[in-house]
């Protein structure tokens, strides 16, 4: 890390850049979570801030489309969001600075709101595929060029780049390429047509956190227009969510029949991304759903 002179240094900058104040540092706790960026609660003067930051000044890009995508989520009013204070460079790092949340027991309807909030996010369609800025999903960059087609967008800006990128990494090898290949042939036969929703990007257990009201309340988005089925399929990953928020969510927005079988192959962008962040442990999934579909 750095020095406690520099340390407090790099936060007063910070906090003085994103709200203008001159602020007094009372107490910090550094938080635990994140596997790319560090994180501190900032108890100030002023009151409590989370501030999420780098090493690199180079990592001002991510941080930057953080909060990009938060603003966008926000102004749905559909599911809380952490209020965006400011993004900047600072003494050689990068840094997002947000309104603190402290931890409190969820609401007793706490499922069945995200479930309902989300099937509300997702109302917000339209006919192309992508964004009008390209993103992040984790630290990896995430083209959202727009598509008109759906599949097509999930196959040349989703599956294929993370493929391309395992690949590269020798992670996978040209006969893995080529079954990918196979399988990218059959999806218009396997994803029904849908138009494209707003998507939070990264919805898994741990990008949802108790909001002030104990609420459910979104974080770490990496959002673009896409199948609401990817999403929902999403949520299933690493432990899924209380069955109460499918049951509100299809309530609320049901999906098409047969969305359950489907749920591998979505699964495929999030499953690659962890390959290429964190290595083979993801690889025999993947492996599975391809000798599922081809």
């Amino acid at each position: 890390m750095f020095s406690a002179d520099a340390q407090n240094q790099f936060f007063e900058s910070a906090l003085l850049e994103a709200t203008g104040w001159e602020h007094q540092i009372l107490d910090m706790n550094f938080l635990h979570g994140g596997c790319i960026n560090n994180a501190v609660k900032l108890q100030t003067n002023y009151g409590k801030y989370f501030l999420k930051f780098n090493e690199m000044a180079s990592a001002y890009e991510m941080f930057q489309a953080e909060a990009r995508g938060l603003e966008m989520l926000a102004a749905t009013h559909t599911l809380t969001v952490p209020r965006v204070i400011g993004a900047g460079k600072q003494h050689g790092k990068s840094y997002l600075l947000l309104e603190y949340f402290e931890p409190i027991p969820p609401q007793r309807n706490y499922w069945e709101q995200l479930g309902q909030g989300l099937a509300a996010l997702h109302s917000h369609r339209q006919q192309m595929f992508g964004l009008d800025f390209n993103n992040y999903i984790g630290s990896l960059p995430q083209n959202n060029e727009w598509i008109d087609d759906g599949i097509n967008f999930f196959i040349e800006k989703r599956l294929r780049v993370q493929a391309g990128l395992a690949y590269y990494n020798q992670l996978i090898d040209e006969p893995f390429l080529k079954r990918l290949d196979k399988l990218y042939q059959k999806l218009p036969d396997l994803i029904p047509k849908e138009s494209a929703s707003l998507l939070h990007g990264d919805l898994w257990g741990g990008n949802v956190i108790v909001g002030h009201q104990g609420e459910p309340c979104l974080i770490d988005p990496a959002v673009y227009f896409g199948f609401r089925e990817a999403e929902m399929a999403q949520t299933q990953l690493f432990g899924g969510f209380h069955q109460r928020f499918y049951q509100a969510y299809r309530e609320a927005m049901p999906l098409e029949s047969g969305f359950q079988e489907r749920v591998p192959i979505y699964n495929l962008y999030p499953l690659l991304v962890h390959l290429n962040l964190f290595g083979l442990a993801y690889l025999s999934a993947i492996e599975q759903t391809l000798k599922r579909f081809i």
